[in-house]
């Protein structure tokens, strides 16, 4: 699924990603983390009329900094295409971006964070109580997950503090989004370090896929 002017994920992480060759009159402005996934969408429906930017995945460290960072891009590119999209599910800002959205009209994704819509808003719904010991794992963060998880927490210097944190989990679900041996070996390990039980659910794109669908078709009819 590597798309060819994908960065490696470090750069994902710490510096976000801008499409090379920009010529759709649509920006989407996502999350570093979801930008393979986009960019593979894009060139599978050949939605060349939207174009991509990325603010940095490691926001989420931090996700009372991200409206703020979305706004600033938001008024940054505004002037140079008809449409923005945001790609970015509330993930953590506790409604304070989607009302940022609305106060700046822009559409943003439906969801509490990207678990949800990858799995589907509805499906994850449905899980309701019985997941809330779960931690889970996107295709990203199983690549990323000492950068996201592990060093965050300080447990590169202080394992001995992994029961503190993960102790009122059960298991790892990690939420497949391509059919990858390698990374679901890398999930698995995760598990195993965080002493949680381990589950593999494939998603796919989930809502992402079918938000993206829909901007794109109202956007070539617009």
């Amino acid at each position: 699924m590597q798309h060819t002017n994908t960065p490696d994920d470090d750069s994902l992480t710490t510096q976000g990603f801008t499409e090379q060759g920009q010529t759709g009159r649509i920006l989407l402005l996502a999350c570093g983390a979801l930008a393979r996934e986009i960019l593979h969408l894009k060139q599978r429906n050949g939605w060349d009329h939207m174009s991509l930017t990325c603010l940095p995945a490691i926001l989420h460290v931090h996700p009372e900094r991200i409206t703020q960072a979305v706004e600033e891009a938001v008024a940054k590119h505004r002037g140079n295409y008809d449409q923005i999209f945001v790609v970015y599910a509330d993930c953590g800002t506790g409604g304070l971006l989607q009302k940022a959205c609305q106060d700046m009209g822009v559409e943003m994704i439906k969801g509490p964070h990207c678990y949800s819509f990858f799995e589907g808003n509805q499906a994850f719904e449905k899980h309701g109580d019985d997941e809330t010991t779960a931690f889970y794992l996107t295709d990203f963060l199983a690549r990323q997950f000492d950068a996201f998880v592990w060093k965050p927490l300080g447990l590169d210097r202080h394992p001995e503090l992994r029961d503190m944190y993960f102790g009122n989990y059960t298991k790892l679900v990690y939420q497949a989004q391509t059919d990858d041996p390698d990374l679901t070996t890398r999930a698995q390990e995760c598990a195993d370090r965080m002493g949680l039980a381990f589950e593999r659910r494939f998603t796919g794109y989930g809502d992402l896929e079918t938000t993206l669908a829909e901007w794109a078709t109202r956007a070539q009819s617009a």
